[in-house]
């Protein structure tokens, strides 16, 4: 549900930075042009001749600021804003180009470059990942913000927890700050000025991979900000593949951390009211992958990210220009090459899906599976993740969040930092057992009345993350007391207990040790409850006192975990509905999205039974009945799914954007736009053989496959849109 005003649907986007071409032409909704130069007006009108709505992205933490950086803007240097870390280092995203301390003054000055996007008549603006680095916090700039917000001269962030645990509030609350003064400043001269509304997004990382990442950003905060709009999940093969440890064995694991990924964004904005898009890249930013490995990736991240039918809006591709004009390494890493053919269809004909998945409701499951599993998540992970180091430790080595230090190198600490194995180790037991596991934003349960109506069995650690108000303890206990089990797992090691927050400040009436014991308390269990089984109402409490990064590392710390939940659905009275199983899969309308698991023990043979086109495949084929390896996917259109009042003809799918569709006696008519430059299939359900198929005025090509009664064509791309014609 949009929150602004919408001239026209915006249920598919993508972003650019260059003019209009138009073999990236993609024929979504809307386009959101990149950057804030001296070309943008011109920018803009080649998109708006193409038919596009308009909207705007840029950065709000890092961009082409170098006028702002070296005092041309206001005559004053600027390089003291830019994110420091200890030593002293600026953290850059290129040459010149710093992640900046959202300042006030920083804040003003992206607000008079937004002004020159509005005035180009931009329908909204996205403000591009907002993020403060956990390392950093040496600035001068962050020191002034420090003295400002707690009234005390600076402390070096690593010198303690709570020192880290501060800094990393303030960062996600100054750049809280300069999104609001942004947003609700433009939003305000846009009105005054030209009397319309213009509306404002986030494009930000999942709270998952930020956390890992070791970045700090507003993410569930921005929630409650008025002038916030929605967001875009910025979810890609980039950010999915960071490898985690699953029963000791540290890897990529691409569909697993998305379909969590995407599940933390779509549970940020349930219930909201606000916006959300889900981003998908063909490729992603590291350009040393060959083809086969983007293409593997990006199929696992579209289906995790469709498994999720809270959500029917989706960023189809970020800077189509370097999928479609870019070259990568070969397989033999002899040379590049540009994007093969097949695979730009298979590319626009998922976009093609995508544009039509909000047409569809999730199907009730042809087979039963565990609903209603939660793993909290709060913004405060996003807190505990700089380094705390001793008076005169030295860090043991330099490490990155991308999974290529050497881990031999690595102190412990630094080890689960670069891991976060205390949310995967209670997250990919019950992925990989096949339950549709949901992280829970736990900062929303306080917010939004009946966040948790959905919900069985919830686990939750404060471990890895602390609850930032009492009241998110009420709101579990009201749930507990209703019927919920809650599975509690903590052993107290976490030195962040001791961070000076509301369950031990002095001023309180009581102080707690660890944030727990007054979830405990608050629910009758007193401060420390014994592991094991504690009645609450109509409901109940699993405590097991244990680190739950250790249940990352064997394969008994797995069976631990999805023993508790069994244990916890057996409690419910739904003994039995714990249905382990080899893959995970949903059925949206026509369509049917699954992945094969790998690394389990199911043995089941993963089939389904029926006929089915493959839509990740360029020839559209039909396939009778289609069987999943593990660690494979399928995207499918059930051919047993009928439309109501369709015709003699009817277009199944194409890997372009159909407009002016018109059946008559004995022929069907409509236009195909596309990119230039490439193959467009289309499958048309026909009860008859064609005679004749035309394209653009030149003979198409077709083949009919008889069994299923449908029609293949294919025929050369257009933006401006190609006449099809086919009589029988």
């Amino acid at each position: 549900m949009s929150r602004g005003t919408k001239a026209n649907p915006e249920w598919t986007g993508f972003q650019e930075s260059r003019p209009y071409g138009p073999k990236y032409d993609l024929r979504t909704d809307f386009v959101m042009v990149y950057g804030i130069s001296n070309d943008l007006p011109e920018r803009i009108e080649g998109w708006k001749k193409a038919g596009y709505t308009i909207h705007l992205m840029t950065g709000v933490s890092w961009g082409q600021y170098q006028d702002y950086l070296y005092g041309r803007y206001d005559g004053r240097d600027h390089w003291d804003e830019a994110q420091a870390e200890r030593g002293g280092t600026h953290l850059l995203h290129g040459k010149d180009v710093p992640y900046m301390v959202p300042t006030i003054s920083f804040a003003e000055y992206l607000a008079s470059h937004i002004k020159k996007a509005i005035d180009c008549g931009v329908e909204a603006i996205h403000m591009e990942e907002p993020e403060f680095w956990a390392a950093g916090g040496y600035s001068e700039a962050f020191k002034r913000e420090w003295l400002n917000a707690y009234g005390e001269g600076w402390i070096p962030p690593h010198s303690s927890p709570d020192a880290q645990y501060r800094a990393s509030k303030l960062k996600a609350a100054v750049y809280y700050r300069a999104l609001d003064r942004i947003c609700s400043q433009m939003k305000e001269y846009s009105l005054v000025t030209y009397g319309r509304t213009v509306r404002f997004y986030v494009p930000t990382h999942s709270l998952i991979n930020y956390t890992q990442w070791r970045i700090v950003s507003p993410e569930a905060l921005l929630v409650s900000m008025p002038s916030c709009d929605g967001f875009i999940a910025q979810i890609w093969t980039g950010t999915a593949r960071t490898p985690n440890v699953y029963q000791g064995v540290r890897r990529e694991r691409t569909f697993e951390t998305a379909f969590l990924e995407y599940g933390i964004m779509q549970e940020l904005t349930r219930g909201t009211g606000r916006e959300m898009w889900f981003l998908h890249d063909p490729i992603e930013d590291n350009p040393r992958y060959s083809w086969s490995d983007y293409r593997k990736n990006y199929r696992s991240t579209v289906v995790a990210s469709l498994l999720h039918p809270g959500v029917s809006q989706y960023e189809v591709c970020p800077w189509p220009r370097r999928v479609f004009e870019g070259s990568y390494p070969t397989e033999d890493g002899t040379g590049k090459e540009t994007i093969p053919g097949s695979y730009a269809t298979v590319l626009l004909t998922v976009m093609s899906v995508l544009r039509d998945m909000h047409n569809h409701e999730e199907a009730e499951a042809g087979e039963a599976y565990t609903s209603g599993v939660g793993l909290c998540l709060a913004n405060s992970a996003m807190y505990q993740r700089g380094e705390v180091l001793a008076p005169g430790e030295e860090e043991a080595a330099a490490f990155k969040y991308d999974g290529t230090t050497t881990a031999d190198l690595l102190s412990p600490p630094q080890q689960e930092l670069l891991d976060w194995s205390s949310f995967y180790g209670l997250a990919l037991p019950l992925v990989k057992d096949g339950i549709p596991l949901r992280p829970v934003q736990l900062d929303n349960i306080l917010t939004f009345p009946g966040y948790l109506e959905d919900y069985r069995v919830l686990l939750l650690s404060y471990e890895f993350m602390k609850p930032e108000h009492p009241g998110i303890h009420q709101a579990i206990g009201q749930w507990v007391r209703e019927g919920g089990v809650l599975i509690y797992v903590g052993d107290g090691s976490d030195p962040f207990h001791g961070v000076q927050e509301w369950w031990n400040n002095a001023a309180s009436r009581k102080r707690y040790e660890r944030p727990e014991q007054h979830l405990f308390e608050s629910m009758g269990l007193g401060l420390d409850p014994l592991e094991g089984e504690h009645s609450v109402g109509s409901g109940a409490v699993l405590v097991h006192r244990i680190d739950p990064a250790s249940l990352s590392r064997s394969g008994e710390g797995a069976k631990q975990v999805q023993a508790s939940v069994r244990r916890a659905l057996a409690i419910r009275g739904e003994e039995g509905q714990y249905k382990a199983r080899g893959h995970l899969q949903i059925r949206r309308g026509p369509y049917l999205i699954a992945h094969r698991l790998d690394e389990t023990n199911t043995a089941e043979d993963i089939r389904f039974e029926g006929r089915y086109i493959d839509l990740f495949e360029a020839e559209l084929p039909v396939l009778q009945g289609v069987a999943l390896k593990p660690g494979e996917d399928c995207l499918l259109y059930d051919l047993s799914w009928t439309r109501e009042g369709s015709g003699a003809a009817e277009i199944l799918i194409s890997s372009s954007q159909i407009r002016d569709e018109r059946l008559e006696a004995n022929r069907l008519t409509f236009f195909s736009e596309s990119p230039s430059d490439m193959t467009v299939s289309t499958r048309i359900r026909m009860a008859n053989e064609p005679v004749r198929a035309v394209a653009g005025g030149q003979p198409a090509e077709w083949s009919r496959d008889a069994e299923s009664g449908t029609v293949l064509v294919r025929y050369p791309g257009s933006p401006e849109g190609v006449e099809v014609t086919l009589e029988w």
